[in-house]
């Protein structure tokens, strides 16, 4: 798969000339969504494309699952992120022949991501058969503030001749089937029809679908509309599934043709049609009252109060600049107008991983959003919260007490069939617990604001009925996963039995400091004293003779990797089987690495220093989510250098398309860790105390880097040069934070602490051979 090559803006996301091998990445880098509504990239005229889909957070399908062999537990139905009828195809025939750039070969064709307006911006100018020049101008925006409202502008205009032109809008349910993993004929035939017609409706001069998912029960509505200017007739058909609305013009030279399309959706579970059907039909009301004008001045004030918030800058590297902020408006996109719905690994730019959701978002997204965007963090936790009934019923299928939230899922079930690495990564559950506890780190808020009290205290439930305590006191989790996919069902997992340990302290802190909610949930002191003591015993893994500690029990002792014989062998899993490498020192992604960042607290300097050395010897990051993670520990380490280019190849894993699937979506764990890179790993930030925590470092490479963060509802600004680092409050109350470990108090006023040099106890670590930074 090739990635587009976009040119160098700090504002923009620019493709100058756009390629037909280049689609499938250029179609998820455009996506444009708002967490509600989510469209791809793709051309105006529909084709060529790599896949189109419009989607909507929460829409999806239920299939069957199976398996080869059965077992008791195991889940019975998958789930998948179905497309909505995609309203973006514009269709253009000049002098009865189609705009197809496959044809035409235009001399400009260009596309632009306008990272202040919110839009996706295209150009097209060729040369018809006529000889008439024409040039096609396109404005897209999915709306920031209008939640279920999309919009188009097209434009065509006859250069220096005349020109009969034909536009055909279509809203088309169905064009997009979604693809279908495994040979199983009962998935495909339940994901192929989807979708069954319950309305269509039209008019003059647009029209509205409704359907509903043949399984899932999900019903959807979504309308079209149109505003014309310059054209002699203007009709529309409607069948169950499209709506085509056709404009005619005959343009003499310098004259042009104006199309804008609005388009608004609904969808509910348990919602009267009627009802369903006015939500639709008022969203496209709405845009048409406010114009297209009114759509982009209102796009740009919720843009130009993101960007007040939450800007990045860097000075000495333009590309790192632009990927910066194509990231954090990417981020805040994805969760910015969501409700009762997940954030899923790729958002709504495309349907890789079924559009599921993961650990990956409230591991990266969520923390990410708290300090940027606390009432879209909040959003998100509030959907989880909301599948805590479904977590408990998982929990007792598997024997097990408190709650057992889902690997994968839409809805909050289980959807994962491959229990390796998902029924045996609990570390999920301390993974969630962690985002409402530093959301309330973060906000302020009491943790029964979002539902996170009652998630705490479950998750450390779920732990006391897994752990075992051996003979000599110590408390052991057995069969588990951690975020290393590559040595799986372990025992003593130092990530899963560290984050165990935080969520049963921090479940016990909670439960004494809001005694009324613990009496609620039948927590009593006995049992908050169990919850203290297991996690006082809880067992660490240790080589002495190395001096660093096993990922998990034994790691230490199992086979080296012959990193530089296989070079060519990579991904690891496509060209060697689990049962070789589950017991080889070989890493997919940070794990022990990981806890020296989320568990700072139990790790020496020492030993952050030593077993990073040991472990990034043995990571080959074939996840999206490491390189983010290596850069915080490498800069917590004190390698700033090594550090910026790993937070390089994490802003730049969609822009180069590294993992070479950015064409299923972009890789929204990377997106929200990428921001985390900058601001935990070279600025230092740690919010998981009582007081926020800063120690910035600056590479060589660059000469400032300057950030926004919220705390405790303050904004502050941390900008770090070679003179120092300066600190300001922008908005609200000042805050108390503990620069490189002093305590200092920040004002509107500012304060400027100097900058320290970096002291590393080790050298800088290296890779595996051919596994260095790849940005």
């Amino acid at each position: 798969m090739t990635a587009p090559v976009f040119d160098v803006d700090p504002w923009a996301v620019r493709e100058p000339g756009v390629g037909l091998g280049t689609l499938p990445v250029a179609e998820s880098v455009f996506s444009l969504s708002n967490g509600f509504l989510g469209v791809r990239g793709t051309l105006d005229e529909g084709d060529p494309c790599a896949v189109r889909g419009t989607f909507l957070a929460g829409v999806h399908e239920t299939h069957p699952l199976a398996y080869p062999e059965g077992g008791y537990g195991h889940p019975e139905e998958g789930q998948a992120m179905v497309a909505v009828a995609d309203g973006t195809p514009v269709r253009l025939l000049v002098d009865g022949v189609p705009l197809d750039v496959r044809d035409v070969r235009p001399e400009v064709h260009e596309r632009t991501l306008d990272l202040r307006a919110g839009t996706l911006d295209r150009r097209v100018r060729w040369t018809a058969l006529s000889g008439t020049t024409l040039e096609v101008r396109t404005r897209r925006l999915v709306s920031l503030a209008e939640r279920a409202v999309g919009a188009i502008r097209y434009e065509v205009r006859a250069v220096d001749g005349a020109a009969h032109v034909v536009l055909r809008s279509t809203l088309a349910a169905g064009a997009t089937p979604p693809a279908v993993e495994g040979d199983d004929p009962r998935v495909a035939d339940a994901l192929s029809h989807a979708f069954e017609p319950l309305v269509h409706l039209g008019t003059p001069t647009g029209g509205l679908l409704a359907q509903r998912t043949r399984r899932s029960g999900i019903s959807v509505a979504a309308a079209v509309d149109h505003e014309v200017e310059g054209a002699a007739a203007v009709s529309t058909d409607v069948e169950e599934d499209y709506v085509v609305t056709t404009v005619t013009a005959d343009l003499a030279a310098g004259e042009t043709l104006v199309l804008v399309k609005v388009l608004g959706y609904a969808w509910e579970r348990d919602v009267r049609r009627d009802t369903l059907v006015d939500r639709a039909w008022a969203a496209t009301r709405s845009a048409r009252d406010l114009g297209w004008d009114g759509l982009l001045a209102a796009q740009r004030r919720v843009l130009d109060e993101l960007w007040a918030v939450a800007d990045v800058q860097v000075d000495g590297d333009p590309e790192l600049q632009q990927a910066l902020r194509f990231n954090v408006f990417q981020l805040y996109c994805a969760a910015a107008c969501i409700s009762g719905a997940p954030v899923g690994a790729k958002g709504l730019t495309g349907a890789g991983y079924s559009g599921h959701t993961f650990w990956d978002v409230e591991g990266f997204v969520v923390p990410a959003l708290t300090l940027l965007r606390p009432d879209a963090a909040a959003r998100l936790l509030r959907w989880r919260a909301a599948t805590l009934d479904a977590a408990r019923d998982r929990a007792k299928v598997l024997d097990l007490q408190g709650a057992a939230f889902a690997w994968r899922t839409i809805d909050g079930r289980e959807a994962s069939a491959y229990w390796p690495a998902s029924t045996a990564a609990m570390h999920l559950n301390a993974d969630i617990s962690r985002a409402f506890w530093l959301y309330v780190k973060v906000t302020g808020e009491p943790l029964t604001a979002h539902g996170g009290f009652e998630v705490l205290v479950e998750t450390a439930r779920l732990w006391m009925s897994m752990g075992h305590q051996d003979a000599a006191g110590g408390w052991h989790l057995l069969g588990m996963t951690g975020p290393d996919e590559y040595t799986g069902v372990v025992d003593d997992n130092v990530f899963t039995n560290l984050m165990a340990r935080r969520n049963l302290l921090r479940a016990a802190d909670a439960c004494e400091t809001a005694e009324d909610s613990a009496k609620a949930m039948g927590v009593d002191h006995a049992e908050m004293a169990r919850w203290r003591a297991a996690a006082a015993a809880v067992h660490v893994p240790w080589d002495a003779g190395l001096r660093v500690h096993p990922a998990n029990h034994n790691f230490t002792t199992y086979r080296e990797w012959r990193f530089a014989d296989k070079l060519d062998a990579y991904p690891v899993q496509e060209h060697q089987h689990y049962a070789k490498f589950y017991r080889r020192q070989v890493v997919k992604q940070a794990d022990l690495v990981q806890a020296l960042w989320w568990c700072r607290d139990d790790f020496t300097t020492e030993e952050v220093a030593r077993d990073l050395e040991y472990y990034e010897a043995r990571t080959v990051r074939y996840s999206s989510l490491s390189a983010a993670v290596q850069a915080v520990v490498c800069a917590q380490a004190q390698h700033p250098d090594l550090a910026l280019r790993y937070l390089r190849e994490s802003a730049l894993v969609d822009l180069r398309d590294l993992q070479q699937n950015a064409a299923q979506g972009l890789h929204l764990a990377s997106v929200g860790g990428t921001w985390l890179a900058l601001v935990a790993g070279l600025g230092g930030l740690r919010e998981d105390h009582d007081a926020l925590e800063l120690a910035p470092l600056l590479p060589a490479r660059l000469t400032r880097t300057r950030y926004h963060a919220t705390w405790r509802g303050s904004l502050l600004r941390v900008e770090t040069t070679r003179d120092g680092t300066a600190i300001t409050v922008l908005r609200g109350e000042p805050v108390d934070a503990v620069v490189d470990g002093e305590p200092v108090r920040v004002t509107a006023a500012g304060l400027r602490v100097p900058l320290r040099e970096p002291a590393p106890l080790l050298a800088e670590p290296v890779q595996p051979a051919g596994r260095e930074p790849r940005a």
